[in-house]
């Protein structure tokens, strides 16, 4: 579990973030959505401890993070897993070398065991036969999915996720949407998904937390989007008219 307690943030006279507490559950799929300015990347690396608060804090289970130093943050960040928004691979390396890469340079595994535990991700991710390939001998789905078999590859607690679907079609984004959501819920990981993806949202969204100018505006689930009456959440999920037309249908009006 992670939690986020008043957490302002200003950049000189800006105050970007306006005093957010939430909680982001363990076992599920929590989503940061809102609007372009909402806030979201900077609360986002605000919680994975690349940005400092300028007030509140953050807390890992029962550790307040905002009050470790810098040898003490190092020990937190090995138990964070993060998929990056253009998956972030090494050209260079294979998918087994960019899968290994944290393995390399966290632990004293032996090279047999790097194998084995490699081997077990690219299973869970679904790319087995891929091992040596490069990034540009597969496809964006592909790529997401070695992400996250890196992503995992340490046993974290804490997954962070950055647009996993930024440039995928909708059908692969699904797959993508399905597979974090199991690897959160067969590990029990505290998962974080920031997107604007609003199928997203109505598929996997077991805790959303919705943004506006810094501020959070409404916390739900999926289950509870369509029967909302937060004006603020309904003008940003429902911003065309087809959606709109897809929540009257659904609520009999």
């Amino acid at each position: 579990m992670i939690r986020a307690v008043n957490i302002k943030k200003s950049f000189g006279d800006v105050e970007v973030l306006k005093g957010i507490s939430t909680v982001f559950e363990k076992g599920k799929t929590n989503l940061i959505i809102g609007r372009s300015g909402a806030g979201k990347t900077v609360f986002l690396k605000i919680l994975v401890s690349l940005l400092e608060p300028t007030e509140g804090e953050i807390w890992y289970d029962d550790v307040n993070i905002t009050q470790l130093n810098k040898r003490q943050l190092i020990d937190v960040r090995k138990q964070i897993g993060m998929l990056f928004q253009g998956s972030a691979l090494f050209d260079s390396m294979t998918v087994e070398e960019n899968i290994r890469f944290p393995l390399d340079m966290f632990t004293k595994m032996t090279k047999k065991e790097k194998e084995m535990r490699v081997d077990e991700r690219i299973e869970v991710v679904n790319l087995e036969g891929s091992n040596n390939k490069y990034p540009g001998e597969i496809s964006g789905g592909m790529q997401k999915r070695v992400g996250i078999a890196r992503a995992i590859v340490l046993n974290p607690k804490y997954l962070f996720c950055d647009e996993p679907n930024s440039g995928l079609d909708p059908k692969t984004s699904l797959v993508i949407d399905e597979l974090i959501q199991e690897i959160t819920q067969v590990n029990q990981m505290t998962t974080i998904i920031n997107t604007h993806d609003m199928n997203s949202v109505m598929e996997i969204g077991a805790n959303i937390n919705f943004l506006h100018l810094g501020k959070l505006a409404w916390k739900g689930n999926k289950n509870m989007v369509l029967e909302s009456d937060n004006e603020l959440l309904q003008d940003f999920i429902f911003a065309s008219p087809f959606l709109q037309r897809l929540r009257k249908r659904a609520l009999g009006k």
